[in-house]
């Protein structure tokens, strides 16, 4: 197969391709990546320069570039990565939100369309659910769940997913979409939740934590969710959605706490700060329809995958000199 991954150069992104290569090495992957701050290309090392790999630079959103490389690479597949992400950053700017995450991923089906695409896979989040009360743990979100997202971030990926199956009912699109939790693993930007917490924990300094802590996320490690999107490429419907969870939700002040405690710091260092606007209480989805569709279920525990993370962190910490914005502008829990 030849595949195009957007946003290879960024965190999920970058875990996908390292997975897919040695997956599946026969197949062409070709990575493509505007290199905004969050992109780093320290992410592919490892794959830069070798057989059935390429990286070409390039925005989703703009047409004349997209249309040139499927024209050239002729792909079976594509799967769609690149997004802006970071809640806090849409909330202060949301515009570049709304043109990367609605009008580039338009601009991708309208080449899938015109070349004859095999699969287009659509990287979404649980957050376009909105969230959940922390006092009723036996709910969770289905695909059939109403959206209603609580950010202009979760909103234009809720925007997006709409125009994919919009796309696949109008043209016949051959579009899958997957709605994951909360992701955590190496390559992960320094901005968000747990990379930020080690690296506050490393340099001694205080850990910002948003209100009161107890907002609840359920953590997927990014290997068991390139596990689900190989699986959903090879054997997914078509014009289905399917719901990728971690089935371990924790609040962000025990991971937080998790974090010191591997590091051996005190936790005088939390530091609690104003609360996110909006900020959605507790994530949780019900990944049955992937697991009895497809037989996936999750594989990394997060105390496992967590203690693996850190130690990453701790042997590549030269790593996150090569993101294109430098550091972390935000970073709380």
């Amino acid at each position: 197969m030849r595949i195009l991954v957007t946003g290879g150069a960024g965190f999920i992104g970058g875990n996908f391709i390292h997975y897919m290569r040695a997956a599946h090495p026969a197949h062409r992957i070709v990575c493509l990546d505007k290199l905004t701050y969050a992109g780093n290309l320290s992410t592919l090392a490892g794959a830069l320069g070798q057989e059935n790999f390429r990286f070409v630079r390039g925005d989703i959103a703009d047409a004349a570039c997209v249309d040139a490389l499927f024209a050239e690479e002729k792909f079976d597949a594509v799967v769609n990565f690149a997004a802006e992400s970071h809640v806090d950053r849409s909330i202060a700017h949301p515009h570049l939100f709304l043109v990367t995450n609605i009008l580039g991923t338009q601009t991708l089906l309208d080449a899938v369309n015109r070349h004859g695409v095999g699969r287009f896979h659509q990287i979404s989040t649980d957050e376009v659910y909105g969230d959940l009360p922390l006092g009723r743990p036996d709910l969770r979100f289905t695909e059939q769940s109403l959206l209603r997202p609580s950010s202009p971030y979760a909103a234009s990926k809720a925007s997006a997913d709409l125009l994919a199956l919009a796309y696949c009912r109008t043209y016949g699109t051959p579009v899958t979409i997957s709605r994951s939790s909360n992701n955590y693993g190496r390559y992960q930007h320094p901005e968000k939740l747990i990379p930020h917490m080690i690296a506050c924990a490393r340099a001694g300094r205080p850990l910002p934590v948003y209100g009161d802590g107890q907002n609840v996320r359920d953590w997927l490690s990014a290997e068991d969710h390139c596990r689900a999107v190989d699986l959903i490429l090879q054997r997914g419907r078509v014009g289905e959605v399917y719901n990728v969870g971690g089935g371990c939700e924790v609040a962000n002040i025990d991971v937080v706490k998790r974090i010191l405690h591997e590091l051996g710091r005190p936790e005088s260092l939390i530091s609690f700060v104003e609360d996110r606007k909006g900020h959605d209480r507790r994530y949780a989805v019900d990944f049955s329809k992937l697991r009895e569709e497809l037989g996936w279920q999750p594989q990394v525990e997060f105390a496992r995958g967590l203690s693996e993370t850190i130690r990453w962190y701790l042997e590549n910490d030269r790593w996150s000199e090569g993101f294109a914005g430098g550091g972390p502008a935000c970073g709380r829990a």
